[in-house]
């Protein structure tokens, strides 16, 4: 298991085809993830991208669009590992905790403003 290992959902109203398009400019990666060097291994269209992450830390990244309903369901993946650290030393461990939340939270920051962009003024509990 990645000492960074992060999990994300998050539920935005609107088409999978426009969500898709804002996934798939490379000028938003360097926004979500300006620390890491990524290159796409995996492109799936409208249902997301797989990205490997080099440098330090080194690992992947992937987000997968699963529509529901009137919106899309974005599933975030960040799995990393700093370069040169021994996963089963305590320290690299509560540093990889302190990593995880650090890195929740920015992404949580990022894909809210996301959701707002694409949501525009829809009020709560309207269909796009």
């Amino acid at each position: 298991m990645a000492l960074v290992d992060l999990i994300d959902e998050t539920f935005i109203v609107c088409t999978p085809e426009r969500v898709a398009a804002v996934v798939h400019e490379p000028r938003r990666w360097a926004g979500w993830w300006p620390d890491l060097t990524l290159t796409v291994f995996m492109d799936r269209g409208v249902s997301g991208i797989r990205w490997s992450a080099t440098g330090d830390p080194a690992g992947s990244v992937e987000i997968w669009l699963e529509p529901v309903g009137d919106g899309v369901l974005v599933h975030h993946y960040l799995r990393l590992d700093p370069v040169g650290v021994d996963p089963s030393e305590r320290r690299a461990q509560r540093q990889g905790v302190r990593e995880r939340a650090a890195r929740a939270r920015r992404w949580k920051k990022q894909v809210w403003a996301l959701k707002d962009e694409l949501e525009g003024d829809r009020a709560p509990g309207c269909t796009r």
